[in-house]
């Protein structure tokens, strides 16, 4: 926005403490005035004391000596008022100079003032807090960028390579090359997919409904039974009724990509899936918890970004496209929830969704898109 030259704070604080300044010694000499009056005669006489000075005389004498005062107190206003604004403005323009200079992407600079809290203090320290969310947000959009190049690259690489073999060796099994190309391509869609249902969270462009999530939990378990069955996982449900407002598809993907997660990533040979629900205090929790390998506790907060898979890139047929968690968390703050993650002491992950309570939100209204 373009804004016409002004007078600058610095100065308008400086002449508002020079009038007030002007206004509270004009008012004072008044005063003083007004009662002195008040015990001078009109004209001077002589007394038994001596000579006495009649009003007239007071006039002559009180009037340039007002004016010396006025005139006195407007320079101290003004030269004083300067120097207290400065100094009480120096935190303004350090915070000034921080914003330009975070306006020109330099996100790891900090304001960092010194000193006691006070109202700069508070909104230096709300600055700073706000550069580390954003730096932490590029970052993360940089990340999410140069992985999602490479894993939409990869589908299509090695589509290339296949169709090149192919067409360099007539002899070779078409069916075989049909099959491992819709194995690239159905990985593809999944990863499209994937991406698509993330922005959708992001944007919060659903309508809202009343929703049991112990209703998806049993679902989704028995969605996923044949899969556990097959690489030896239990899967136990708890709980009770846990009802909340929001999207239905939404809320039914989260529980689904939390159960398989938590099959994949399970141990190899009779491991376990528990998912509980429960209500109290206006909220609703969903806890996902699994067995598994130990996992690093820095590494476990990072698991929540896009296309994380643990400690290390995982290649396999069950691998997924790393999205996982990243739609689960986008999806919880879509709803206005928290998501936790916390390892096991003795292996595995535990995942806890925090909802607000269908009772905390009142009926369902369309969100904006």
């Amino acid at each position: 926005m373009v804004r016409e030259p002004g007078l600058s704070v610095r100065l308008k604080l400086t002449l508002s403490y020079a009038g007030f300044l002007m206004l509270a010694g004009g008012l004072l000499l008044a005063v003083v005035w007004v009662f002195l009056l008040r015990y001078v005669p009109e004209d001077a006489f002589w007394s038994q004391s001596g000579f006495a000075p009649g009003r007239r005389d007071l006039e002559r004498a009180f009037i340039p000596a007002a004016s010396w005062a006025l005139a006195f107190l407007l320079g101290f206003g003004l030269l004083g008022g300067w120097i207290l604004a400065g100094r009480m403005l120096a935190p303004l323009d350090r915070i000034t100079k921080a914003t330009r200079i975070a306006a020109e992407g330099s996100l790891s600079h900090r304001i960092q003032l010194p000193g006691r809290r006070d109202e700069f203090r508070e909104l230096a320290d709300s600055f700073d807090a706000m550069l580390v969310r954003l730096e932490a947000h590029v970052a993360e959009q940089q990340r999410f960028a140069a992985n999602a190049s490479h894993e939409l690259r990869t589908p299509l690489a090695i589509t290339q390579t296949m169709l090149d073999v192919a067409r360099n060796d007539p002899a070779h099994d078409s069916g075989e090359l049909a099959d491992r190309l819709y194995a690239v391509n159905a990985r593809a869609i999944s990863l499209t997919e994937a991406l698509l249902l993330l922005s959708r969270a992001d944007q919060r462009s659903f309508t809202r409904e009343h929703v049991d999530l112990s209703l998806l939990v049993e679902e989704a378990a028995e969605t996923l039974l044949p899969v556990a069955e097959k690489r030896g996982i239990t899967i136990e449900t708890v709980g009770d009724p846990a009802l909340t407002v929001g999207s239905h598809a939404l809320l039914q993907q989260l529980v689904m990509n939390l159960l398989e997660n938590a099959i994949v990533h399970n141990a190899p040979k009779h491991g376990t899936v528990l998912l509980a629900t429960a209500t109290r205090r206006g909220w609703i929790t969903l806890t996902v918890e699994n067995t598994g390998e130990t996992l690093n506790p820095h590494l476990v907060p990072t698991l929540t970004e896009p296309f994380q898979r643990g400690g290390e890139r995982i290649r396999s047929d069950h691998a997924g496209v790393g999205l996982g968690l990243a739609i689960v968390k986008s999806i919880t703050e879509a709803h206005d929830g928290t998501l936790t993650l916390t390892p096991g002491s003795t292996g595995g992950l535990m995942v806890t969704v925090e909802l607000p309570a269908a009772a905390q939100q009142g009926t369902a209204t369309p969100d904006p898109a």
